[in-house]
């Protein structure tokens, strides 16, 4: 294992399941840039509700609240500087779900940075039954390139800022030469972290959209059906 993921593995990880009996699938929910906050825990609560466990990754070790963005932005940094290191880490916090699946398909969803985490954990070729990125960064991770197994799904503003049109090509020519059953949801007009409520265009380009957050849901809901 490389030295980041034993470093941020002894920071003692404290991800948070929420169970179902006879699960659906059983979902690996990756954050955003400012870690496990009440945002991922309504994504939980409403997954659950729909029969499906989720287990939220806990991936800096310690919380982050939106007071300390510096601080969540830093730590993000330093995993992806290492995407190699970061890989081991999502292959470690997905054995921590494994035995907690009872046997439901294992479904990786992860929102901005924890959409590219998403997306590395497909790319490693990791076991799982799919995968869906919402407003993920999109940039490969420059590692050896593996068949992908996991179905893909991914969800993107057109005008996000922090994925350009060209990456978006780029990565449906990187799933298609991994030989990946994979789709895009491009929404026109649509930034960054369409998702969030909290988004509300202090940056430019980031900024909650309720028609994309209520479609990219309704076709997340679809790509679970067939699954499970």
């Amino acid at each position: 294992m490389s030295e980041i993921a034993q470093e941020w593995r002894g920071k003692a990880l404290v991800h948070e399941w929420f169970p179902a009996e006879n699960a659906r699938t059983a979902i690996l929910l990756c954050p955003t840039v400012m870690g496990v906050t009440d945002l991922e825990r309504g994504f939980a609560v409403d997954l659950n509700a729909k029969g499906h466990a989720v287990m939220i990754a806990d991936l800096y070790g310690s919380r982050f609240s939106p007071e300390q963005r510096g601080q969540a932005f830093e730590a993000m940094d330093l995993l992806r500087n290492d995407r190699a290191g970061l890989r081991d880490l999502l292959g470690a916090v997905l054995d921590t779900l494994r035995p907690l699946a009872g046997g439901a398909p294992i479904v990786a969803v992860g929102f901005c940075f924890g959409g590219q985490c998403v997306l590395d954990l497909a790319r490693s070729g990791a076991d799982m039954a799919g995968v869906a990125s919402f407003h993920g960064l999109l940039d490969p991770p420059g590692l050896d390139r593996r068949p992908i197994t996991a179905r893909v799904i991914a969800f993107h503003g057109w005008d996000d800022p922090l994925a350009k049109p060209d990456s978006v090509v780029a990565l449906g020519e990187e799933l298609t030469a991994a030989g990946c059953d994979w789709q895009m949801h491009g929404y026109g007009g649509v930034g960054h972290a369409f998702t969030n409520q909290g988004a509300t265009g202090a940056m430019p380009g980031i900024q909650y959209d309720e028609a994309a957050a209520r479609r990219s849901w309704a076709a997340l809901d679809q790509f679970l059906g067939e699954i499970a």
